[in-house]
């Protein structure tokens, strides 16, 4: 029989105050086969050993003192346990196994646990390597509507340039609330092994939440009620919140529709008819930027790896622009609304001078659209082509 290996002692300690601590440490340097004495004098220790042991697969032998066998590694709970993408937890798999479930990256899982479904598993489908540094960039760029906003700038404007500002912020609205259940969507489909990613979605969600909150707090300092919502808008958003495919949902909401309201956010920032709405449109434009450039990230990431990508985009747009074609777009009213907060006025010339500067922006849209477009692949005519196909509700 193989002698005593090493003893503990346990004095007063119960297995039920701590001392199965004390035992797993020495036992934790044993070999299997090597025997541990334990000595103590708490009233149940016997009982209690027993029931550790089988439990943790040693063996207890009773005789004129306690010993412990080591138990093999074959009975040990974390046999054939695996570290969840290595033991350096910067290392991102390719594919991450299903029953790595929940764990942390690099944490050691036991096996038999339960399998995962998460859709978004590959990491060629979700990653993008500035997906960490977004995320950090968005925890410091946080902000409290409270504290940064000027709501009590005065607003010394026109009721109708007022009106025309509610109903320029209810579109937002309900585009900045599309903008908030695409992502919210996908981080919760997202395997978190690419917790960086999951994490950056996530932010996103509350960047748009907030966005809802300021946009619907600036419409109702001097009105108690909100403006019109088109079935048009509806339609063209629902298209977005129902696409089923996160690389043509990134690509339709943060490259196309995010990227041209950078474009809207910087023209009401300018024709802002007060202090308070001017910063609104200041700190939300700063935030849509991040998403945008996670958008294009990741795109550019998987377009660099699937030949097929920039087939797959082309063709979602003119899917949209299919499923659309009969809708109205824009709703007229903001429109109307762009014009005359660019206007200021109701003179003819304030109003003419309004009006082209909505084309004007129109256009800006148009050239960052195929701007970002043409970074992703395509040439300048497929680009050019393509932007004139996206929704007239802008998002």
């Amino acid at each position: 029989m193989t002698g005593v290996g090493a003893r503990l002692e346990l004095d007063e300690v119960g297995l039920d105050r701590g001392g199965h601590l004390l035992l797993k440490r020495a036992l934790a340097d044993l070999a299997p086969g090597v025997r541990l004495e334990v000595r103590g004098r708490a009233p149940a220790l016997v009982t209690h050993l027993r029931t550790w042991c089988r439990q943790q697969g040693h063996r207890l032998e009773e005789g004129e003192c306690l010993v412990v066998v080591r138990g093999g590694a074959d009975r040990d709970r974390w046999h054939g346990a695996r570290r969840a993408g290595g033991a350096d937890r910067q290392e991102v798999v390719e594919s991450p196994a299903a029953t790595w479930g929940l764990a942390a990256r690099s944490a050691l899982v036991e096996s038999g646990g339960p399998r995962f479904h998460f859709p978004l598993d590959e990491k060629v489908g979700v990653w993008a390597d500035v997906a960490g540094d977004l995320y950090r960039q968005a925890l410091r760029a946080q902000w409290d509507p409270d504290e940064v906003i000027p709501w009590a700038a005065p607003l010394s404007h026109p009721d109708e340039v007022e009106d025309a500002l509610v109903q320029v912020l209810t579109y937002l609205i309900e585009n900045e609330t599309a903008a908030l259940l695409v992502p919210a969507r996908f981080a919760a489909q997202t395997h978190p092994h690419f917790r960086e990613v999951m994490q950056l979605l996530a932010i996103q969600a509350a960047d748009e939440a907030r966005h809802v909150e300021v946009f619907t707090r600036r419409a109702l300092l001097r009105r108690k009620e909100l403006g019109r919502s088109s079935a048009g808008g509806q339609a063209s958003l629902q298209t977005l919140v129902e696409e089923p495919d996160f690389e043509l949902a990134s690509f339709l909401l943060s490259v196309l529709g995010e990227g041209t309201f950078l474009n809207l956010l910087a023209f009401l920032r300018r024709v802002a008819p007060d202090a308070c709405t001017a910063e609104i449109m200041r700190l939300a434009a700063a935030d849509e930027a991040r998403h945008v450039a996670f958008g294009m990230a990741h795109l550019l990431h998987r377009a660099e790896r699937d030949p097929g990508l920039l087939g797959r985009l082309a063709s979602a747009i003119e899917r949209r622009h299919s499923a659309l074609e009969q809708t109205a777009g824009l709703n007229e009213e903001v429109f109307d609304g762009l014009v005359l907060l660019a206007a200021g006025s109701w003179s003819p010339h304030a109003i003419a001078a309004g009006h082209d500067a909505v084309l004007e922006l129109m256009a800006e849209m148009d050239h960052g659209r195929r701007s970002r477009l043409r970074r992703l692949g395509f040439d300048a005519d497929r680009a050019a082509a393509l932007s004139a196909l996206h929704t007239r509700n802008f998002m």
